[in-house]
């Protein structure tokens, strides 16, 4: 062969390495296990979709190297999702079952879950009061304010939402602070008068701060524990965890939910309390490096954030009986189109305009819409009961 047609045939089997692993599906590395990662309940309201997200429930770099198929006789699958609009005849119960295969059909892993769908009216005008707290993915106040607004129709309860933090409409509020964590709920404590100063629900004891729910609903609820209490924590818990680190970092919020859990139920045994399954990332690098430069990576986070989903699903999956509940909110965000955007020049010589995510942890308005639905599809479940 001579010189120009070995450069030619190296310089295509270039292009053929390259495009193949950019340009389509690869088969799955031998004995790699993708973690799917599906809860036991999904829960459904006539009139309202509800979706399950394929990249959101598997650990996975490229989702586009997977085959999904769903086994289910109700909703529809599209590439990316399945998703589902029940109609008032479809109350009650079915299973669906994902399957996730390499690029060469083999089965890798499935799982199943439990499909409730509520009547609309559950709960109608009932008075319920509810608690929601949360780091800067609850101090935005959207998916309170929006949980508010979804129970303001015919039908609904007749919601109290308890907190000194006001959300976006008169009615709405919750106990959001931006960058807190589970420890810090259960011991922040510093002089100042601004709201993020102390925890909401510490009160000085002596000259000493200590947990005191007791006080908080003296304040905000006639001295009554509330109905229900919603959690979304865990961000901040594990942001700049490691996989060296992780498993210590879960360990140590554990502590502190353990801690605040039981002040909760000290209060009232039989309040019904919301854990959220930690909600995946934004699904670009973009994001990430917008707002953290090099200090963190999209793909590290979202390693982080699926071994919590994990932990809480070991942790508090089964334990019903005890007022403590698993809220999916995972699987319902689309983390490609409901996360924040702009156009942008693609670089400094090319003033082509393309399109790039620019919050790699706090989802756009109709992202927190979505959690907002998993919230009320959950707490109508519960109501129903």
């Amino acid at each position: 062969m001579n010189r120009t047609a070995h450069g030619h045939l190296l310089l295509a089997l270039v292009l053929l390495i390259a495009c193949a692993g950019y340009c389509g599906a690869q088969p799955a590395p031998e004995g790699v296990a993708i973690r799917l990662l599906l809860p036991p309940d999904i829960y459904a309201v006539p009139g309202h979709e509800i979706n399950i997200y394929f990249d959101n429930v598997v650990l996975v770099p490229n989702i586009n190297n997977y085959i999904f198929d769903i086994t289910c006789n109700r909703g529809r699958q599209d590439a990316e999702r399945w998703r589902y609009t029940p109609a008032p005849e479809d109350v009650g119960q079915f299973t669906i079952t994902v399957q996730v295969s390499d690029a060469t059909g083999n089965l890798i892993e499935e799982a199943s879950s439990m499909i409730h769908v509520v009547p609309a009216d559950a709960g109608a005008d009932r008075d319920v009061s509810v608690l929601v707290v949360g780091d800067s993915l609850t101090a935005g106040g959207y998916y309170p304010t929006e949980l508010y607004s979804l129970c303001q129709p015919e039908g609904n309860p007749q919601l109290k939402m308890l907190g000194t933090r006001k959300g976006r409409v008169e009615g709405a509020a919750h106990e959001g602070y931006g960058g807190w964590t589970w420890a810090r709920f259960c011991t922040h404590w510093s002089d100042g008068d601004d709201y993020r100063a102390k925890s909401p629900f510490l009160r000085l004891k002596g000259d000493k701060p200590v947990l005191d729910f007791q006080a908080y609903c003296d304040e905000q609820n006639d001295g009554k524990g509330p109905d229900f209490i919603t959690v979304l924590l865990g961000c901040n818990d594990t942001f700049s965890a490691t996989d060296e680190t992780i498993e210590e970092r879960i360990d140590t919020m554990f502590g502190y939910a353990d801690t605040l859990l039981a002040e909760f139920h000290r209060v009232r045994s039989d309040t019904q309390i919301g854990i959220l399954l930690l909600v995946p990332p934004a699904a670009s690098q973009d994001a990430f490096g917008s707002n953290y430069r090099c200090n963190q990576t999209r793909w590290q986070y979202r390693r982080n954030q699926h071994r919590v989903v994990e932990r809480l699903l070991e942790k508090f999956g089964g334990r019903e009986a005890e007022h403590l509940f698993i809220i999916p909110s995972h699987v319902n965000l689309d983390c490609v189109n409901n996360y924040p955007a702009r156009q942008e020049p693609v670089n400094a010589r090319n003033e082509t305009k393309v399109l790039r995510q620019v919050n790699g942890v706090h989802p756009a308005a109709p992202g927190y819409y979505q959690i907002a639905d998993t919230i009320y599809y959950w707490l109508k479940f519960r109501l129903n009961k």
